[in-house]
């Protein structure tokens, strides 16, 4: 098992030396189906909320060099094999910080407690903000609920119409050169 506290305190700095917030460290089962565990890095731009490719492997070969580095010296972050992904949060992102409940208050959220929270397991509604270490988000079904951050599992932006809008757009760089082509029916594919 690795420690999340530990490898956010080596990746951290990485990420703020090209200029870029940290928003998740995360130990997971990895998607090349392997069976193995991946390390998922999600950070941001604070420019525009998001990382390009560009940034992404930036960051990518930043820390993989860190942690090299720290291998060699005999410190061992992770255990056995795992696979790197760096990425920026996309549009129903992830709630993690204060800052994130902060400037995102106003949008519809899904917020999952701990096990062994005393109260309302699952809440989805408005989120309302945060005010020291108390979240409050509007519940579909009972109305404002305030809760203790640290009593969260997870919490994530929900994908709606009103994001989309209030998300600055993407990387378009390039997009003037896609080029479509149009539909090739089914049968001349057959005949290939």
């Amino acid at each position: 098992m690795a420690d999340l506290d530990r490898l956010t305190e080596v990746i951290e700095p990485e990420a703020k030396a090209l200029g870029f917030e940290l928003v998740r460290v995360k130990m997971m089962p990895s998607e090349a189906g392997d069976g193995g565990e991946a390390l998922q890095i999600m950070a941001e731009d604070p420019a525009t909320g998001q990382l390009v490719i560009e940034q992404c492997a930036a960051l990518s070969r930043r820390v993989s060099d860190r942690m090299d580095a720290l291998e060699e010296q005999g410190e061992v972050l992770i255990d056995g094999a795992y696979h790197l992904e760096v990425s920026s949060p996309g549009i129903d992102r992830p709630l993690t910080r204060a800052k994130d409940f902060a400037d995102w208050a106003g949008h519809e959220a899904k917020v999952s407690m701990a096990k062994g929270y005393d109260g309302q397991r699952n809440l989805r509604g408005i989120l309302k903000g945060v005010e020291g270490d108390a979240v409050t988000i509007e519940d579909r079904k009972t109305g404002d609920v305030t809760v203790p951050r640290d009593q969260i599992h997870s919490a994530k932006l929900v994908l709606t119409d009103e994001l989309i809008a209030a998300t600055q757009p993407l990387d378009t760089s390039g997009a003037d050169e896609i080029v479509e082509t149009p539909d090739i029916p089914d049968e001349e594919k057959a005949d290939d």
